[in-house]
């Protein structure tokens, strides 16, 4: 099989790069093509790739970087700021919105709530270290009084739902797709139009069977990878499932 030139391009630049630290700046397009005796345009799509791998950052009018280490999810029954606790990072959130809505539509079904009754809706960008992650829209049912001043004294959604109002999730199902970053997306998360994105929804349930929580989270594919870890138990060797 062939391997396009750009591939061979990206190949030499993560070793040149491969001694710098995290922040530090990767050389320009025309040093890369100098260098590497190719054109900017394979050097440009070496450097593209390398983004979207999360391995560097390129920023409109300052240049290309070297990538933090990308975050890491475990999807267990964690909240965000619990999960980003546990791999040594400060988690944070900007709140956008929080408004009491009728319910409608997606979210009035994906919490068995009939049209017109209480929800929370619930819109942040998440950060680590300060840094914007994600952008997320969280639907709770209501009523719940005070919800907002109780967000707020938390932060975790999830924090607030069993410390103030007594419910306990028990199971949650996320569903992990790729997108590309929307103009929109872009300027809240400080990323390129374009970029890959993990979209996660995720359907929360009490330990009663009811829906609690239904949220959509569009994080930055740079910065992210999702880990999923569950026991497999209860099988005979004949009866083990494909691996």
């Amino acid at each position: 099989m062939k391997v396009p030139k750009y591939f061979h391009v990206k190949t030499q630049i993560l070793a040149l790069i491969a001694d710098l630290a995290p922040g530090d700046a990767v050389p320009t397009e025309r040093d890369l093509a100098e260098r590497l005796d190719t054109s900017r345009t394979t050097v440009r799509r070496a450097i593209a790739e390398l983004v979207a791998d999360g391995r560097v950052v390129h920023t409109q009018g300052s240049g290309t970087f070297v990538a933090q280490p990308k975050l890491m999810q475990v999807r267990q029954l964690t909240s965000f700021s619990q999960d980003l606790t546990s791999e040594g990072w400060r988690p944070g959130s900007v709140l956008l919105d929080i408004a009491e809505l009728p319910a409608a539509g997606e979210v009035a079904a994906r919490l068995g709530l009939g049209a017109g009754e209480t929800v929370h809706r619930v819109e942040r960008i998440r950060t680590a270290a300060d840094e914007p992650i994600a952008h997320e829209i969280a639907h709770v049912p209501g009523p719940l009084a005070g919800f907002a001043d109780q967000l707020a004294t938390r932060g975790s959604l999830y924090a607030t739902l069993r410390e103030a109002y007594g419910v306990e999730l028990d199971i949650v199902e996320d569903t992990v797709e790729t997108a590309l970053a929307d103009p929109q997306q872009a300027s809240m998360l400080g990323c390129d139009i374009g970029l890959p994105m993990l979209l996660v929804h995720r359907t929360g349930w009490d330990v009663a069977g009811r829906p609690v929580e239904f949220t959509r989270s569009v994080f930055r594919g740079d910065r992210f990878r999702f880990v999923a870890r569950q026991q497999v138990a209860g099988f005979r060797a004949s009866e083990e499932p494909d691996r």
